[in-house]
């Protein structure tokens, strides 16, 4: 929700509002390139994160809950296998781009990544649910 919040604080008022925003986007520039042009705009500004790190969080914020409460952890070859298998789209989305073959839109970029954003919060999350609590210290 940050990364769609953002935009819409950075220019409130009182101070806080858009020191937060700020913040939101220093964060994302530790993860994401930003450029404008891969970036969803709200409100004329930018998202603090390009398209298909949209993508992968929103992929991610679908997955999360329904891991806590669906399945159970996969094994780690089927973990292996479902990361490889969402990666597709956003590897060739991303090599057919890099070839210079073609250039997606910033919806196509987001489209392809929401099914890696899924598997990796969907692994993640129902590895730590189903990990016991002794184990679950010991990794902190």
């Amino acid at each position: 929700m940050a990364v769609v919040i953002a935009p819409l604080a950075i220019a409130f008022r009182p101070p806080v509002l858009s020191m937060c925003a700020a913040a939101v986007y220093a964060a994302g520039a530790h993860v994401c390139h930003q450029r404008p042009d891969r970036s969803f705009w709200i409100r004329g500004r930018p998202m603090p994160v390009c398209a298909r790190c949209s993508g992968l969080y929103a992929g991610a914020a679908v997955a999360a809950p329904l891991a806590l409460v669906c399945a159970s952890a996969l094994s780690r070859r089927r973990a292996r296998l479902l990361a490889a298998i969402a990666a597709l789209p956003t590897a060739i989305t991303w090599g057919i781009e890099f070839a210079g073959l073609a250039h997606p839109s910033n919806i196509m970029r987001a489209a392809a990544a929401l099914p890696l954003g899924f598997a990796a919060a969907w692994i993640v999350v129902t590895t730590w649910r189903d990990t016991p609590a002794s184990a679950r210290n010991r990794m902190v």
